[in-house]
């Protein structure tokens, strides 16, 4: 009697916490839709940005600031919103494991999209460099400043904000640490 007593206890103390293992998104690509002209396909990614097949259901994304609920079907979620022209989209995921984020350039072609991942780390290094490179040499403040005024106008015009900027920036020391 005993025996079948610790048994069922055990049995309910093992269900009660065994719980189903939940997928989370921490990383994610952007590829062009192949099903849309003009549109986007975000990909549930491993670390070896391979497809997950494991996540399905709904997600709430971030993009370009817009808050945006994405249903996810093995992995791949759409993004149906036309891409006018080329652009920088900043995609973040935030759930209970933590917030994630990736800033992506849209290359528009004719028929075409072609997603390129910008790493935070060229966000910081290419101003660090003009800067420097104007610092180190007087000569060239000129140029310099005339190089840092084209870097702000190209990203500005392509749809990356200063605050998007630095939320990138910020996002990427988030995840070094």
């Amino acid at each position: 009697m005993t025996k079948k007593l610790i048994f069922t206890l055990i049995c309910l103390l093992s269900a009660a916490y065994s719980f189903a293992d939940t997928s989370s998104l921490k990383n994610f690509v952007v590829k062009a839709n192949p099903f849309a002209k003009d549109e986007i396909a975000i990909v549930a990614a491993d670390t070896a940005n391979e497809v997950d097949e494991v996540i399905s259901g709904s997600y709430v994304f971030s993009v370009n600031g817009f808050v945006d609920t994405l249903n996810f079907d093995k992995g791949t979620a759409f993004y149906h919103h036309k891409i006018q022209r080329s652009s920088f989209v900043y995609i973040k995921h935030s759930d209970d494991t933590g917030t994630y984020g990736s800033l992506f350039y849209l290359y528009k072609h004719e028929h075409d999209i072609t997603p390129l991942h910008i790493s935070w780390i060229w966000l910081l290094v290419i101003p660090v460099a003009i800067i420097l490179a104007g610092w180190l040499f007087k000569k060239f403040i000129i140029i310099a400043v005339i190089l840092f005024i084209i870097f702000l106008y190209f990203n500005y015009h392509n749809g990356l904000s200063v605050p998007t900027f630095f939320e990138s920036v910020f996002d990427g020391l988030k995840r070094l640490f």
